[in-house]
């Protein structure tokens, strides 16, 4: 039984980053403003941690195309 692999796209993968990306740096934003009640910082630390993680997962999901995909086992 030959077992077809299924890859992502480059693109896919750029885009499921930046829309969890967007959705996690607002939610970082939300709670160092509440922690902070300044939006100077908050909007700080939310650009850093944009970017560190933005690049962590993109490289995460590209390095997850390195193993091949296998159908579900049917019982």
């Amino acid at each position: 039984m030959m077992t077809e692999t299924v890859r992502e796209s480059r693109k896919r993968s750029l885009l499921k980053a930046v829309s969890w990306r967007v959705l996690a740096t607002a939610t970082t934003i939300l709670i160092a403003w509440a922690v902070y009640r300044d939006i100077k910082p908050a909007l700080a630390i939310g650009g850093i941690e944009f970017l560190a993680k933005f690049l962590v997962y993109y490289l995460h999901e590209r390095a997850w195309q390195i193993f091949p995909r296998s159908p579900a086992a049917h019982s």
